[in-house]
């Protein structure tokens, strides 16, 4: 059962407001949005660790050339 309590909806992103996401019986992952806009959204939103540490590689080597 989940934490939160019936019709209670968690603080979103504005961006993200009308977002539903569930799993079926046949464990396929059902969302109100594609898949293209959350991976966008998240683009746009999160600081991923695996690409800062590859975005500074790159400007070190283009600062030797």
């Amino acid at each position: 059962m989940s934490k939160n309590k019936k019709g209670k909806t968690p603080k979103m992103h504005k961006d993200l407001e009308g977002f539903e996401i569930h799993i079926n019986e046949f464990g396929e992952i059902k969302s109100s949005f594609s898949i293209d806009r959350l991976n966008d959204f998240l683009n746009e939103n999160v600081d991923d660790k695996k690409l800062r540490e590859r975005e500074g590689e790159e400007e070190d080597e283009q600062s030797e050339d």
